[in-house]
């Protein structure tokens, strides 16, 4: 009795743990709206109030929470690579490539310049790199929905710069996993081959055998539907972690050889689980990073953050430049590819739970929050200037 006495006691924290954590993000995220901001500043803040170091560190729930964040992760990736197929992919790996080798050149060098100028070394320059250069799909894509920007010229070069990054991110973190691991450089070099050849058979997959995929996938039930290509997802993305290409990797996949009105429905679908599971995502990297750690990363944050808004204003000129479009356009192609959010914080993820540095998270966590909150900001102050009218001469 008394053992069940106990265990219905640690249920019951766990409850009123979870329901305070996700009312509390509800709240956040209705703030968020009426300021007309990402909510995803907010719910790092979250995290940072309930970890360790924080006003009310967690009790029992933070091994769901974690469980919670890996499923988040899997449907982030996943919903975004559904906004694709693969034959977009790989017209935008052709037409777009210069702009993506500038976007790679001058968003990932700050982050690896600053790690080294701190003497973290190799391991936790390249994770760096990813933190730095990776535009957050997500709040871009809400940034260019609220603002009415998605049928302006410049939207396809943004778009096609955020394809890029996903590809490009898809060898990236295999490669950082193997570094991480410490593995051997053959052990590194095979499994960077392993990923590779992964994509590229998905995508072969894709182009020559996506119908027979949808057709398994296919269901008129809207249940059926979820189940099947959440159960997918999931298997995918296990498989892929096995093979040390990462799940987040696996599931973008799936996401891409799914395509057409099944891809439409199938997001529809997720996106309220995404939300939920993308917020526990973000409160438990939250959660991992000492919030006393922050202040003394907060001022080379800053910097940092002020070198990527010129580094991205930079890249989006260039590939807008390219296109034909208008210096409006290119000013809002720049702004628009500022915020970061999912990837950073995946990438930043990786690199605490290696051990990389212990102020990588923090300085990480601090940048995130600096642009995910300003990239919206700055578009929506933008906007206006960019399209007044000229005054006409008296």
């Amino acid at each position: 009795m008394g053992v069940l006495a106990v265990e219905a006691h640690n249920t019951a924290i766990v409850f009123l743990e979870l329901g305070g954590i996700i009312l509390g993000l509800g709240v956040l995220g209705a703030l968020a709206l009426r300021a007309g901001i990402s909510a995803i500043p907010l719910y790092l803040i979250a995290g940072l109030a309930f970890g360790q170091g924080g006003i009310l560190p967690l009790a029992t729930s933070e091994e769901f929470i974690a469980i919670g964040a890996e499923i988040g992760v899997v449907l982030l990736l996943l919903t975004l690579g559904l906004e694709y197929n693969a034959g977009e992919l790989v017209s935008s790996l052709r037409g777009n490539a210069r702009a993506g080798l500038v976007d790679i050149v001058l968003n990932a060098a700050p982050g690896a310049i600053a790690a080294l100028l701190l003497g973290w070394g190799p391991v936790a320059a390249v994770a760096m790199a990813g933190v730095t250069y990776a535009t957050s799909s997500g709040i871009t894509a809400k940034v260019l929905s609220d603002l009415g920007w998605i049928g302006n010229r410049e939207t396809p070069v943004v778009l096609s710069l955020l394809v890029f990054e996903d590809l490009a991110m898809a060898v990236y973190l295999p490669l950082l996993t193997a570094m991480l691991a410490g593995v051997s450089l053959m052990t590194g070099a095979i499994s960077l081959g392993i990923a590779l050849g992964t994509v590229t058979v998905v995508l072969v997959i894709a182009l020559r055998f996506g119908r027979f995929i949808e057709a398994f996938v296919s269901s008129p039930n809207n249940e059926v539907l979820l189940l099947k290509v959440l159960g997918l997802a999931l298997l995918v993305a296990g498989l892929a972690q096995e093979l040390q290409v990462s799940a987040a990797v696996g599931a973008f996949l799936v996401g891409i050889a799914l395509s057409g009105e099944l891809a439409h429905e199938a997001r529809a679908l997720l996106m309220p689980l995404r939300d939920l599971f993308a917020a526990v995502f973000f409160v438990f990297f939250g959660l991992q990073t000492d919030p006393t750690k922050i202040p003394p990363v907060a001022l080379l944050a800053l910097l940092l953050a002020l070198v990527s808004i010129v580094t991205k204003l930079l890249t989006g000129a260039y590939a807008a430049r390219r296109a034909g479009i208008a210096r409006a356009g290119r000013m809002r192609a720049g702004i628009a590819l500022v915020p970061r959010g999912e990837f950073n914080i995946v990438i930043a993820g990786l690199a605490v739970a290696a051990g990389a540095h212990p102020d990588l998270g923090p300085l990480a966590a601090t940048y995130v929050l600096i642009l995910a909150a300003f990239g919206p900001l700055a578009a929506k102050l933008v906007e206006p200037l960019l399209t007044r009218p000229p005054s006409s001469a008296p």
